[in-house]
């Protein structure tokens, strides 16, 4: 009888807390905003690319306040947040914007697991826009700047037996300063949307051995029929041994070992599975860290066997190849937005949801458009079989745009730290997307926005990873630097410059517009590039584009985005509406010439 009256007292304490809780404002929301629990918000594993057993998710209601820059962190707070939710967002059930001049402040408590005893606590977060300082039992456990990577504080020293308060200050200036933003500006309009301040991904703690593994980089090597994973491990010294195994299923199919901090050149088997979009198989791998002959750390995690390059074909046109076959990559531009949650997602299955359905309309590519995504979206699309493009999200001004022509102007010149923080940000997402299989293609800037020594920041970029393609300014100010030359013409396609020493690719063309009635962001204001007032319209008119498209593969053209995935605040130019809610154009029309371009350079 007493359990069960503790059971009762714990679901009234949960339908209380949910009950506090409640999307704000009248927009238009997905479906998925529906099936939100307050008590357990996207509580999927966040990292999936290097997985532990234990961890404690710190998603939920938190008391939030929005105070001066700089002034005194006190006590009295505005109302409760539902993280991981920007403020701006209806989800956050808050739905207020924040300026330069203003912070906002979170705070809530936890206990640690009494099963961690004796082991260092972490504490991850996704990502936070934009400037964050964090503290815990009010001791400054650390500061971080860039609002798109994850980031980590060892806060052992710092807690306490029980009830551990946690604050988090975040300042964002949105537009107002230099750092990377994508499509955020204080007044929306046009291609510039809502601004999206604070948390925004998942916040959660893990438990780990004093030296563990703290990252790790995987490299495919095709030619070679090698897989090399090499660790970043803490507290870690000459004689620690790192095992990895490989699988396929259940089946050990390879292994390898190394020491003196090396990296584990494992030697796959002969008939080896190669990953691509029609293929896309991944190996289990499982990681330990042994020192002295015991196993002191070990994390699972995913491979797959594939290789981005170039090659001048036997017409002499240079292409995009993978796993060393010409490959047309053709895709949509997909921004990431989200009528009810913005940058973030309101479940796991809504994030899966755009992938599987670009992958049902017969693409093979996403160019991921000035936003980065948490981690398990490249992990949908590792596992669907989807190449990635991904931007680097602009900021900071913009110096001329030159589209028709290789620049001969004056190239933007950025504070010095400015362009120390657009390195810093931008290595940082690098480190963070590196060892996803599904990231074909770095994209550091798009149509001039804030595009600054454009040669060196190419050069750069491929020096630091050379494994996959670099594509140095999508639509922007052209050098000759790079791996291909991308061009950008709305609405129809059109192939305005060629590059004969490098892939030539039509970065973005469409943007046909279809207005939805009840499923708009403003319901008196949209627009697209070209508007039609029925789905046959606007499909015939994608149809027609495409075409023109496939007819322009065999003059050079090696891949292309589509504008776009969905409707985005006043935009009415998706494939789909903003809710997701309605396909806007015929789905199985768009499949056949979609597939008819993906497969038109195979052999």
């Amino acid at each position: 009888m007493k359990a069960f009256f503790i059971s009762v007292f714990c679901l009234l304490f949960s339908l209380g807390a949910s009950a506090q809780w409640k999307p704000a404002g009248d927009r238009i929301k997905t479906q998925w905003a529906e099936q939100i629990n307050p008590d357990n918000v996207l509580p999927e594993y966040p990292r999936p690319i290097m997985e532990r057993g234990e961890w404690k998710n710190l998603n939920g209601l938190w008391q939030y306040a929005i105070v001066d820059k700089d002034a005194r962190t006190s006590e009295t707070f505005d109302g409760e947040i539902l993280v991981p939710f920007a403020v701006e967002s209806s989800l956050s059930g808050v739905q207020k914007r924040i300026d330069d001049t203003k912070e906002l402040v979170y705070q809530r408590t936890f206990e640690v697991p009494s099963t961690w005893k004796g082991k260092q606590v972490l504490l991850h977060f996704g990502a936070v826009d934009w400037k964050a300082d964090v503290w815990v039992n009010d001791v400054k456990v650390g500061s971080h700047t860039g609002g798109y990577a994850p980031f980590s504080f060892d806060i052992t020293p710092a807690l306490v037996a029980k009830n551990n308060k946690l604050v988090v200050r975040v300042w964002d200036p949105t537009d107002k300063s230099y750092q990377p933003r994508g499509k955020q500006v204080s007044n929306p309009s046009g291609i510039w949307y809502t601004p999206v301040s604070g948390i925004w991904q998942t916040v959660w703690l893990e438990p780990v051995s004093e030296k563990h593994i703290a990252d790790l980089r995987i490299l495919p090597d095709v030619d070679r029929n090698l897989l090399k994973v090499n660790a970043c491990v803490a507290e870690g010294a000459a004689t620690d041994m790192l095992e990895v195994n490989v699988y396929d299923g259940n089946q050990l199919v390879a292994s390898g070992k190394s020491i003196n901090g090396q990296a584990v050149d494992v030697a796959m088997p002969e008939n080896v599975k190669l990953w691509s979009p029609d293929s896309p198989f991944l190996y289990t791998l499982k990681v330990s860290l042994i020192n002295k002959g015991k196993v002191v750390d070990k994390v699972d995690s995913y491979a797959a066997m594939r290789k981005y390059s170039t090659k001048r074909d036997e017409n002499g046109i240079v292409r995009l190849e993978l796993n060393n076959q010409p490959i047309f990559q053709f895709g949509p531009l997909d921004q990431g937005w989200w009528p009810d949650g913005l940058y973030t997602a309101p479940t796991d299955e809504a994030l899966r949801y755009d992938v599987q359905k670009t992958k049902d309309f017969g693409f093979n590519m996403i160019r991921k458009h000035i936003k980065v995504e948490p981690a398990r979206w490249y992990m949908h699309c590792d596992q669907l079989g989807i190449i990635v493009w991904q931007d680097m999200p602009s900021g900071d001004k913009n110096p001329e745009w030159q589209m028709y022509q290789y620049f001969n102007g004056r190239e933007r010149h950025r504070s010095a730290e400015s362009e120390a923080n657009y390195r810093k940000e931008w290595k940082e997402i690098m480190d963070y997307l590196y060892s996803y299989p599904c990231i074909g293609t770095w994209v550091p800037f798009n149509e001039a926005w804030g595009q600054f020594k454009t040669q060196e920041i190419a050069e750069w970029t491929k020096q630091y990873d050379p494994s996959r393609l670099v594509n140095p300014a999508s639509g922007g100010n052209h050098y000759q630097c790079g791996d291909m030359l991308d061009l950008h013409k709305y609405p129809a396609p059109e192939m305005y410059l060629y590059d004969a020493q490098r892939p030539t690719v039509l970065g973005e063309y469409g943007g046909i517009g279809l207005v939805m009635k009840d499923h708009l962001w403003e319901p008196n204001r949209n627009w697209g590039y070209v508007q039609f007032a029925s789905s046959k319209e606007a499909t015939d008119e994608y149809v027609k584009y495409a075409e023109m498209l496939y007819n322009m593969i065999v003059k050079g053209f090696s891949g292309a985005v589509y504008t776009q995935t969905t409707d985005v605040e006043i935009e009415v130019n998706g494939l789909m509406t903003y809710d997701r809610k309605v396909i806007k154009l015929d789905e199985k029309r768009v499949r056949e010439i979609n597939q008819r371009i993906c497969n038109s350079l195979k052999k």
